[in-house]
């Protein structure tokens, strides 16, 4: 008699259960939990981020030349109120942040971090939760807070979608071979690579370079509409942006060496050889993807965009002739280094 009478009330909990909405956090959930969590990066696409670097790179443009960055929604239709608040928005990051390089300038990295932190925060100054209050100046808090129903409406709809769609195409290659990879990865730079996974914001709009790392804690940015870091070329940046956090041996290699030979320490000739390195260990893994497909052979990023030509060409040279046997395992790291510097 128990069990009849319960058996109705129990499908009426579960169907009423069924039709609840989804709690909010679970709404905002981000991007690689759809396919369970990924090895090696949490990847993210966050409003606040988003919206942050959206106004710096209309800021910036609006300095360099009229219109719009690509990708930040230089077509939108707003309402006399709603472009009020965009340009308010626009105007002090113009003030603020134009000048300051997303890269090197500490306060926008600090911005930046703690935009992340927030990002389940419908807005930043905790009146609504107290938890969201991210502690950001109370001028920026009141520019951001007013900026985010407007980019809410417009511009980010399409950025999320870049985003999602971003991840989607690197994900399933970052599922079966990011561990591997990165255990490589660490090996040549004579590293460890970090046992938490690597945070990454996806975002319509990074900087110049389509693609940033900052480091403590390790962040990486990554654009998702920059024509340089899409097919196949996705898992080539995300590998190299998260290698530019852990190569400081190299650095560190090469800044010895020249002081031992009283040689100038050359400018970026540890970014070229990360490049080379993550082009080197990426190829095969891509063309083995490409295989019975019209992909062709994969060309790494430093060739295609040609970093070489734009003063690295005798880098190029010196990495081809002593850094890729250490690669192929013919030769030491230390050996490796010692004759680059040497034959500079």
């Amino acid at each position: 008699m128990g069990h009849s009478t319960l058996a109705p009330l129990i499908l009426l909990l579960v169907v009423m259960a069924l039709l609840l909405p989804a709690p909010a956090a679970a709404a905002e959930a981000q991007v690689d939990l759809q396919y369970g969590p990924l090895p090696v990066f949490e990847l993210h696409s966050g409003f606040w981020i988003n919206l942050h670097h959206t106004l710096y790179g209309q800021a910036r443009q609006s300095r360099d030349s009229r219109g719009s960055p690509s990708g930040t929604g230089a077509t939108t239709r707003r309402t006399p109120s709603e472009q009020l608040a965009w340009d308010a928005a626009v105007s002090y990051y113009a003030a603020n942040y134009q000048d300051k390089d997303l890269l090197f300038n500490t306060e926008l990295i600090l911005l930046k971090n703690q935009l992340g932190d927030f990002e389940q925060c419908d807005e930043l100054s905790g009146a609504k939760k107290k938890t969201c209050d991210a502690g950001l100046p109370a001028r920026l808090t009141r520019i951001l807070d007013a900026a985010a129903p407007v980019y809410r409406t417009h511009e980010w709809p399409e950025h999320d979608r870049a985003n999602r769609k971003w991840i989607a195409g690197v994900s399933p290659l970052v599922r079966v071979k990011g561990v591997e990879l990165s255990q490589r990865l660490a090996e040549i730079y004579q590293t460890r690579w970090p046992k938490e996974r690597i945070r990454v914001d996806v975002s319509a709009f990074a900087n110049y370079a389509g693609a940033y790392t900052t480091l403590d804690p390790l962040r990486v940015i990554i654009s998702s509409t920059d024509p340089r870091n899409q097919g196949s070329s996705a898992l080539e940046v995300l590998f190299h942006e998260a290698s530019n956090g852990i190569a400081e041996p190299v650095q560190l290699a090469i800044n010895r060496e020249c002081r031992q030979r009283d040689k100038a320490i050359p400018r970026d000739l540890w970014h070229a050889l990360v490049f080379y390195t993550t082009g080197e260990i990426i190829k095969p893994v891509v063309n083995a993807e490409n295989v019975g497909t019209d992909g062709g052979e994969y060309m790494p990023y430093a060739f295609r965009e040609r970093l070489y030509q734009r003063g690295w060409d005798d880098y190029l040279k010196l990495l081809d002739r002593f850094w890729q046997p250490y690669l192929d395992g013919k030769a030491t790291f230390d050996d490796a280094i010692a004759h680059i510097v040497s034959a500079l």
